[in-house]
């Protein structure tokens, strides 16, 4: 499943696909246009034939946008990639942007010139995304135009074909609710708020929702797939048959009628005819698709996609699947750090370290019976200076191999039927410098202090983040990154609404599964990661106080390097923690693992620290 991400191998592409894209202004009526990382879908990851941002520009990071101008091309990034940006961009064609401080919207009110004509595809920017874009070039007496087809679609040749991954069935005794019942919750809520229907955009939501898996995108099991959810309980999936063998298409048929993708802008128009009220969420839904709604007579009312807080509260089956999952998936990990950390310096690559985590993976899982699905995204294996790169992705031109004295991050996970799973770990090779096992225990210390945070309902994402970062800010540092995502239940590892982050309004419910993940970043030198996943539970009392608490349970087990710890650097209450962690690690982990050398090595990577 290691991929070489070679789109662009020279810099001599960047500037021949945007020259050749600015060749089509003319025709078009443009003066600009917006290349989006994204498809259709509007999903993290996309299929091949979607990777439009990487195919003009070289970049393949899973969050940014190009703006091509006549004169200038810019691709905004946020600070996870900016250095990856420097190094798979041609510094001479594009220059870089900054997506959270001054995105496409902000740069184009500010810099875009009076009467601007921007082009964009009507099917790649949400509702919402339209809006801004709209109101920023009113500013500058400027125009949006909608294309009716995506120039870079006909310069691109050789693009590759939709897909057509398989469906599978997500049972109830992994998904713990039966998908007739969330369908008719769902149909329930319309029919109280006085909608006739709602369009389920999300393939994610669409895979919760109709208990489905699919296989159209790198790492994410959903299909690509959307549906419309009726007041009176019908259910109506757009999904292409040929991805759906007789147990799938026999499944869905008792739950819902299966239409052709190409059939969804009809039906889409009929629900809506004579002021039909569709619920549609614009931060995922396509402007085209709330322009089909208007242009039949329907209204488009815009809300929250009605399966996407509920996906995100996971259940107790889910919750039990996950823990599952994450036993297993460290018992993987304890047998691949074993083999690094016995390996000689200098004789193992990045991508030899990734391949054989996979590897690891998969042979606990079959030997589990419960097989490696897929991985959930690209893994991050970097050593020394590429750990400062936060979404590192190695290829065959940057592979290097991994030295004696430096650090080296994994940050990787794994799709499971059972759960989806996300863990970082730094490891010395070898003895590594005071200053590297300093930053190291200021990552740990945020760590731990999210894992045992308690907080009263009603606390979001926004108000625990400092906790992770308050003893980096005492030594004058910090990450560029949020301290945790939501996560999926064998679905998406990047899931919305519940983050930990400063912009993260969303409040934290029990049953929401998060990672735990601060970092540290020198560029040039070294980079440090920690990551575990936590999910919350549900409030209790505290002896001696007011109110109960919500607080966290960690799902992750696996040894943290315990020799890049400095003890004295730790409270009383943080080296607790450290060390019952890798007591329960110790004893979760050790009935899976069979190999006498493994067992002795996680023993000892788990031993307590003392002053």
């Amino acid at each position: 499943m290691f991929q070489s991400f070679d789109l662009t191998s020279t810099p001599q592409f960047g500037r021949d696909r945007v020259s050749a894209l600015r060749a089509t202004f003319d025709s078009l009526g443009i003066d600009a246009f917006l290349v989006p990382r994204a498809d259709e879908f509007n999903g993290e990851y996309v299929p091949a034939g979607s990777e439009r941002l990487a195919w003009l520009t070289g970049f393949t990071g899973s969050a940014g946008i190009a703006l091509v101008l006549r004169t200038q091309a810019i691709v905004f990034v946020d600070g996870r990639y900016v250095t990856q940006l420097a190094e798979q961009v041609d510094g001479s064609v594009f220059s870089g942007g900054d997506l959270v401080n001054e995105p496409p919207h902000l740069w184009l009110a500010a810099n875009g010139g009076k009467g601007l004509r921007l082009g964009i595809d009507p099917w790649l920017h949400a509702g919402a995304e339209v809006r801004r874009l709209e109101r920023a070039l009113a500013e500058i007496g400027g125009t949006l135009v909608f294309l009716s087809h995506n120039p870079l679609d006909r310069l691109w040749s050789d693009r590759p074909a939709d897909p057509l991954g398989a469906v599978s069935i997500q049972n109830v005794a992994q998904a713990g609710v039966l998908a007739s019942d969330k369908i008719a919750t769902i149909a329930a809520d319309l029919k109280k708020k006085n909608l006739a229907a709602v369009l389920i955009a999300d393939p994610s939501s669409v895979a919760w929702t109709f208990n489905i898996r699919g296989a159209d995108v790198p790492h994410t099991p959903h299909p690509l797939a959307r549906a419309i959810i009726h007041a009176d309980g019908r259910a109506e999936l757009f999904l292409d048959k040929r991805k759906t063998g007789i147990e799938p298409e026999a499944y869905l048929g008792q739950i819902s009628t299966q239409l052709p993708p190409s059939a969804l802008e009809e039906r889409l128009a009929a629900v809506s005819r004579n002021g039909g009220r569709v619920l549609i969420d614009p931060d995922i839904a396509s402007h085209a698709l709330s322009e089909i709604i208007r242009k039949a007579g329907g209204e488009v009312v815009e809300g929250i996609d009605p399966a996407k807080l509920p996906r995100a509260v996971k259940n107790d089956v889910e919750i039990n699947g996950s823990a599952v999952a994450h036993l297993q998936d460290g018992a993987a990990m304890v047998e691949f750090l074993y083999w690094l950390l016995q390996e000689k310096p200098g004789t193992v690559s990045e991508i030899a370290a990734a391949e054989r985590l996979e590897a690891a993976r998969a042979h606990v899982g079959q030997s589990m019976q419960n097989p490696l699905k897929d991985i959930s995204f690209d893994t991050i294996s970097g050593a020394g200076e590429h750990a400062a790169i936060m979404h590192y992705r190695v290829t065959t031109e940057t592979n290097r191999m991994i030295e004696a004295g430096e650090l080296f991050l994994i940050d990787s996970g794994a799709q499971y039927i059972n759960g989806t799973t996300d863990i970082t770990r730094t490891v010395g090779i070898g003895a590594v410098s005071e200053e590297h096992r300093r930053f190291f225990t200021l990552v740990l210390k945020g760590m731990i202090d999210i894992s045992t945070a308690r907080f009263p309902k009603g606390t979001r994402g926004c108000d625990l983040d400092p906790l992770a970062r308050i003893a980096l800010w005492r030594a004058g540092a910090d990450f560029a990154h949020g301290t945790g995502h939501g996560v999926g239940s064998y679905l998406s590892v990047h899931e919305g609404p519940q983050r930990i982050s400063r912009l993260s309004t969303q409040e934290l419910l029990p049953g929401m599964i998060l990672s735990n993940e601060p970092g540290y970043y020198r560029p040039g030198s070294f980079g440090i990661r920690i990551e575990n996943l936590i999910y919350v539970r549900g409030a209790e009392e505290i002896e001696g106080g007011d109110m109960a608490m919500l607080g966290f349970e960690t799902l992750t087990f696996c040894p943290i390097d315990r020799s890049l710890v400095i003890p004295e650097l730790l409270t009383h209450d943080e080296l607790h923690w450290f060390n019952d962690y890798h007591r329960r690690t110790r004893e979760a982990l050790m009935p899976l693992i069979h190999d006498r050398d493994v067992r002795a090595w996680l023993e000892n990577a788990t031993l307590p620290l003392e002053y």
